[in-house]
Formats: structure tokens, C-alpha cells, sequence
């Protein structure tokens, strides 16, 4: 310090920028000689605030005449300081801050107040400097509201190196007895991520108000240990110690978050007790829980009990609206809610998106795109996800695309969303791509990512890059996830590698229903009956429940090998005992068993007696088991049920066709055939793929747009020559064995 007041004192010519060094050595050793000031050099209050203050003393020590009667220390003092936290609260922290500074002395009010102002406006960094300013000055205490209001800024700064030099302070100075100390030590450290701390100096605290606990259930709701939080609310409940709304809130997002209706149920009936069921807060937040418990019928009646929503109301019933499926319902509500002047938020923007994306309206949805990007708050993720989402399941995945590569930040929803969409629509190509960008450049693939990549591998067959994948998720640790071990089934078995698909299933413990129903799919549909039925019969040994799911693999095990009767047995077993409704898809198994078997009559019964209407699917299942046995009249019949719902079926015209071909009626046959012309009924040309060093080639027929295509009809019409060739060879050697 004394040599560099020396080297200070030697120059000729100074400059405010020489000062920080010396400023910083006297913060520390807070010598109130320094002739900087004093030589009329213009010190900016930015430099050091502690340096710029003590030179400001320095003059007005010197010249009396220049001081204000509000720069004494006298009387004036609580006025000042009272003025100060008012100017604070009111957001004028420019002008709190100059009356901060041309105070002549200031008392640890003043101090307090002036930091408590900056974390009241989230400014932690100068509320810290501030206190690091004060906290060097030996003359002015430390006490447990100083410090506490310290702790919060830490908080809000995610500062824990300085959060945790505090701690070791109040530990030394006994403030951690203090309740707002220990309560702030609590918060800060649930803030920044040290949970077991923070619930370390909850349990030590002899004293707990409504805030300590608060702060610690708060903390453990956020960081996912709802439970915990809940455990905690318990014991407060049980110790009598006063509650507030946001006491109550917590506990019910931590209800909701661990799908617990019935204490959900019993807090919101403490919160009318304790007059808090009227709290826009508690309302809104008893709102979201019985929408995430489902109960969305009470979401309704919460809000026609709310006097004035507000817009997370509004949401609430907006999202409660998509989630029950009344999309239009939703839209009506966000019309009233604009009517009522009241703004929407990034959350009710992404519930009406979600909601037009399943009308799949896309005016609607692309006026309220447009509306985003005027509010600049398309960039916000939960509102930029729900508007690719909309484009995709409108058909327009070019724009969904646009709107992905827009974003300039992306989360995990958004990559494994445009994966997603991309796989849907069997475009393995792009799907593929994103996911190796989203590799390379964007977080970890999560289980929904590579389940969506898996089946689209499973769908065309696509073994190779399937397991290229299968590889990827091990080396993440996500080959166990259920999603991603039933897709890794699902693919190897559709791409007929059923021992692959066997291995997978047998590599872990398997202990849900989703992977068992996809392992006996995949035996089923590929003629492995025997296996399949097996497989189901075992469920009940593991403690399982089949699905409605699983009873469709087991179903189509028994269609393929013939096994009317067992069928029958599954299908009732599904309704007595395991009170699962069937569903079309249940009833077209059981039609197809029937037909496969001859036994039309049968089909044609259970048919009719269906409990909803049949689609076009179930009616051409039985006009090809009318084509194979010869019924001409139920073909006619189950004919004209699928022309009714689509006039120009090619197949339909086509297989009525074959009926009345087979049967001898030729004119019927050229009847139908001059009533498609005049229709314009074309046969779907028949298309087929392979993949080839990563490229797909699609072959359509009567289509010769593939590059190669001459090279490769020529190849075909020299196999066909060979195959003719060879048909012609063993014809001769079959009749020359007959001779």
C-alpha cells in the first residue's frame, strides 16, 4: 500500500484510469488520505463506488460551505434512509443510488436498504459489489438482515463460491442461529442446485418460520424430488407453524408432478379453510394439478368460480380444453379471452397452436404464426416446438423445417419433435439426417428420438441403418429404456430378423407390457404362431397385464395358424376378465379368423352385430374371403358397403371383378370394367424400394424416371430370358423322366 501511494503521489499528470489498483488496495485497508479528489481530478462514480464516496468525504470535510443540511448525520439519517428504500421500491435506482452516495455518513440501514433494492431488481452483481464495499469497512456491522439480503442476491446470481464464504461467516459469527440467515442459506443453496446442503442447514435450524420451509419444500419440488417436498409438507403441517399461499401452491404442483390426486384433493380443501381457495395464485395452481391428474372437469369449475381470470387462467382452461380433445372449445375460449383484454402469454400461444394443429386448421394456425413473430416471442421454445408440430401434422413438412432451422435456440423437444415428423412420414432419409446432426451439434438423443428413428427403420424394412441406432442407444445407456427396447424389437422383427428381435427381448429384465406385446406382434406376424401364444401365456407369471395392444398380436397369431376356436377364447377372455372393450382392430381379427376358416356366415354376423360402424377395411376383408370361396351374393353385398364410403375404389372394382370372372358371369365382368373407365378408376400403380449404399431407389410401376432405368430393364428382360430358359430345361428333363 505504501509503495504504490508513492509511485500515485509521483506522477505529474493523472488520469482516472491510474486509480483503480490504489482504489482497490484502500478498499481493503480504507485510509480516507487520498489526495486524489483533492486535486480536482473527475473521478466517475463507475471507477470504485467506495473510492468515489471517500474522496467525496475527503472534500466535504474540507469545505464545510458545500454541504446540504440533508448530508448530516443527525437527525436527517432515518428520513434519508427511509427515502432511499422508498425510491427503491419504486424502481428509481439511479436516483436512490445518488442520494446513496452524497450521503456523508451512512449507518448499516443504509447499506441494507440499498442492496435489498438492487435483488428486489435481480441486479446481483451490484448488489454484491455493493456489499463487498461494505463489507470491508470494519466500522459498519454485519448483521443477520445485511447478510440474509446478501444470501438472496447470491441466489439469484447462482453465486455459490460467495454463497458459501457467507456460510462459513455466519457459522463463525453465530448468525446461523438467525432464522432470516439460516432460512436465506436454505433458498440460496436449493437455487443453485445443492439440494443436500441446502436440506444439511434446514435440519440443523432450531427455529423455522413459514419462509425456511417454504424454502426447502420450494427447492425440492424444482429439483424433482416431489415426494420429498411433499414429506416435508407433512411435517410442517404437523408442527402448526403458519402457512401462505405460495406454501400451498408448491404443494399442489408437487401433487400434481407425482400424480397424487387424493393430496391434492386434501390441500385444496385446506386452502378453502384457510381462506386461500380465493388466491389467483392457488387457483391457477390447483388448476394445473387436477388438469395433469386428469380431472379436467374440475379445471372447468375453478374457472367459472374464478371472479376475474387472469392469463395463466385462461391457459389453464385453454390447455384443459386440448387435453380433453374440444380443440374447438380451446380456440372459443382464446377468442373470450382476448375480448376480456386480457394478453396472452408464450403458454396460451403454444396450447391454441396445439390446438389448431389438431384440426390441422392451417389458417388459423398460420395467422397466429405471423401474429408471434410480430410479438417477437416466436423464438420462445414452447411456442416455436408447438408451431412445427402444427406444420407437420398440416402435411407441411418443408415449413416445419423452416421454422426448426429459425430457431435460434433449440431443446431437446425440438430436435426429437422434427425427428420425429420426419420418420413419421417415412422420410428415413431426413429423419436420419437430423438425427445425425442432432448428434453432432445438439443435446443427447433422448428415448423418443430413436424410438421414432427405430420404427421408421422398422416400417420399410431397413435393417442396416436399424442397427446403426441399436448401436448409438447402447452406447448412450438407452437400449434398457421401454421405449427404445420395444422399438428395437418392433424393428428387427418387421425387418424379418426375428432371432435379433428375440435377443434384444431376452437381454433384459423385461418388466413392462410394452416390449412383451412387441416381441408376440413379431412372432405373430410372421407366422410364428405357436411362439407367440406362448409368449402371451407367460405374461400372467411375470405380474404383468396385457393391453389392448397385446391381445392384437395374440389374435393375429391365432388368424395366421387357423385357430378359430382359441381365438374366440382370447377374445372373451379380453372382455370377462380383463374388462378391455374391443375395438375395430379386435374385431377385425376376429372377422379375418373367420373368413381365413370359410366360416363367412359367421364373419358376415359378427359384422353386423358390431358396436360401431365397419370402415372399408373390414369390409374388403370379407369380399376377399368372398373371391377365395366363391360367394358370389355376400361379395356383391360387402361390395357396394366399401363403393359407399369410397365410390372409387380401384381394389374394390377390381376384386368384384375377379368374383364374377371366376364364377362365369362375363358380362358383369365387362360391365364393371366400362364403369371405371367412365369413373376414371385407376389401379394405384404397385411401388417397391431398396436401399443402397445409404441411397434409396423407389421403383414405381409403369414409371421409368430412375436414372439407371434402361440398364435395368435390360438386366430384367435377360433374367427373364434365363428364368424362361430354364422353365424350358426342366420341362424337357421332367418329360424325359416320364419316358
Amino acid at each position: 500500500m505504501h509503495i504504490s501511494q508513492k509511485l500515485f503521489n509521483g506522477f505529474k499528470r493523472r488520469c482516472y484510469a491510474s486509480s483503480p489498483g490504489l482504489a482497490l488496495a484502500d478498499s481493503f485497508h480504507l485510509n480516507p488520505n487520498i489526495p486524489l479528489c483533492s486535486r480536482n481530478l473527475n473521478l466517475p462514480l463507475n471507477v470504485y463506488p467506495g473510492t468515489a464516496t471517500e474522496c467525496r468525504d475527503v472534500i466535504w470535510q474540507g469545505k464545510p460551505e458545500q454541504r446540504t443540511p440533508t448530508d448530516y448525520y443527525g437527525p436527517n439519517m432515518p428520513e434519508l434512509n427511509s427515502q432511499i428504500k422508498q425510491l427503491m421500491k419504486l424502481g428509481k435506482l439511479c436516483e436512490a443510488r445518488d442520494m446513496f452516495d452524497t450521503m456523508a455518513h451512512r449507518d448499516e440501514i443504509s447499506w441494507t436498504n440499498l442492496i435489498a433494492g438492487y435483488v428486489n431488481a435481480a441486479d446481483s452483481n451490484k448488489a454484491l459489489i455493493l456489499f463487498s464495499n461494505m463489507w470491508v469497512n470494519s466500522e459498519l456491522q454485519k448483521d443477520q438482515f445485511v447478510v440474509s439480503v446478501a444470501l438472496k442476491a447470491c441466489a439469484l446470481g447462482r453465486n455459490v463460491y460467495f454463497g458459501e464464504l457467507l456460510h462459513g461467516f455466519s457459522v463463525k459469527s453465530s448468525l446461523i442461529n438467525s432464522v432470516f440467515v439460516s432460512s436465506a442459506l436454505v433458498d440460496m443453496y436449493m437455487k443453485v442446485g445443492k439440494t443436500e446442503q441446502g436440506c444439511s442447514v434446514f435440519e440443523k435450524m432450531t427455529t423455522r418460520n413459514v419462509v425456511s420451509w417454504t424454502a426447502v419444500i420450494v427447492g425440492l419440488v424444482h429439483a424433482g424430488y416431489s415426494l420429498e417436498g411433499l414429506l416435508y409438507f407433512s411435517e410442517m403441517w404437523r408442527s402448526k407453524v403458519g402457512y401462505d399461499s405460495h406454501t400451498f401452491a408448491i404443494a399442489l404442483k408437487a401433487s400434481a408432478d407425482s400424480g397424487l390426486l387424493h393430496y391434492g384433493k386434501a390441500i385444496h380443501t385446506q386452502t378453502i379453510k384457510q381462506g386461500f381457495s380465493e388466491t389467483a395464485f392457488v387457483i391457477n395452481t390447483l388448476g394445473t394439478m387436477y388438469s395433469k391428474c386428469g380431472k379436467l372437469d374440475y379445471v372447468m369449475r375453478l374457472f367459472g368460480k374464478t371472479w376475474k381470470p387472469d392469463v395463466v387462467t385462461w391457459t389453464n382452461l385453454i390447455t384443459t380444453y386440448v387435453q380433453m380433445g374440444e380443440e374447438k372449445h380451446a380456440l372459443d375460449a382464446f377468442k373470450r379471452m382476448r375480448k376480456s383484454n386480457v394478453g396472452p402469454n408464450e403458454y396460451t400461444f403454444a396450447s391454441v397452436i396445439s390446438a389448431c394443429a389438431n384440426l390441422a386448421i392451417t389458417e388459423w394456425g398460420e395467422q397466429i404464426h405471423g401474429h408471434v413473430l410480430r410479438l417477437g416471442i416466436v423464438d420462445a421454445l414452447s411456442v416455436a416446438n408447438s408451431i412445427i408440430t402444427f406444420y407437420s401434422k398440416c402435411g407441411l413438412l418443408q415449413e416445419a423445417s423452416l421454422v426448426f432451422h429459425g430457431m435460434t435456440r433449440k431443446d431437446i423437444i425440438s430436435w426429437s419433435t422434427i425427428v420425429s415428423i420426419y420418420s413419421q412420414g417415412n422420410h428415413a432419409k431426413e429423419a436420419f439426417n437430423y438425427l445425425s446432426w442432432m448428434r453432432t451439434e445438439g443435446p443427447k438423443p433422448n428415448e423418443f428420438a430413436l424410438a421414432s428413428v427405430l420404427s421408421v427403420c422398422g416400417s420399410m424394412a431397413l435393417l442396416e441403418p436399424g442397427k446403426q441406432v441399436h448401436a448409438h442407444a447402447l452406447c448412450i445407456g438407452l437400449d434398457h429404456e421401454a421405449m427404445v427396447h420395444s422399438a428395437l424389437i418392433s424393428m428387427y422383427s418387421r425387418s424379418g430378423n426375428l432371432q435379433d428381435a428375440s435377443k434384444v427381448f431376452d437381454g433384459i429384465n423385461n418388466n413392462d407390457i410394452v416390449s412383451w406385446t412387441a416381441m408376440i406382434n413379431g412372432y405373430a406376424e410372421h407366422g410364428y404362431s405357436q411362439e407367440a401364444i406362448s409368449l402371451f401365456e407367460n405374461i400372467s407369471g411375470v405380474g404383468l397385464m396385457p393391453d389392448y395392444v397385446t391381445f392384437i398380436g395374440v389374435l393375429t397369431a391365432c388368424n395366421h395358424a387357423g385357430l378359430v376356436d382359441l381365438g374366440f377364447y382370447y377374445f372373451k377372455l379380453m372382455t370377462n376378465e380383463y374388462r378391455i372393450a374391443p375395438s375395430k382392430e379386435h374385431y377385425g381379427c376376429m372377422i379375418d379368423l373367420l373368413c381365413r376358416a370359410g366360416r363367412l356366415s359367421e364373419a358376415e354376423r359378427m359384422i353386423r352385430n358390431m358396436p360401431f360402424l365397419c370402415d372399408d377395411i373390414v369390409w374388403s376383408t370379407l369380399l376377399r374371403a368372398c373371391r377365395d370361396h366363391g360367394d358370389v351374393d355376400r361379395g356383391r353385398w360387402a361390395a357396394e358397403q366399401i363403393l359407399r364410403l369410397d365410390p372409387n375404389s380401384a381394389g374394390t372394382h377390381i376384386t368384384m371383378a375377379n368374383i364374377y370372372a371366376a364364377s362365369g358371369r362375363w358380362k358383369e365382368v365387362a360391365h364393371l370394367r366400362k364403369l371405371m373407365k367412365s369413373k376414371g378408376v385407376i389401379k394405384e400403380p404397385g411401388w417397391s424400394w431398396i436401399n443402397v449404399n445409404d441411397e434409396f431407389n423407389t421403383f414405381v410401376a409403369g414409371v421409368q424416371s430412375h436414372p439407371l432405368s434402361e440398364h435395368i430393364i435390360t438386366i430384367m428382360e435377360l433374367l427373364s430370358t434365363s428364368i424362361e430358359d430354364a422353365r424350358l430345361d426342366f420341362g424337357s428333363i421332367v418329360e424325359d423322366v416320364k419316358y
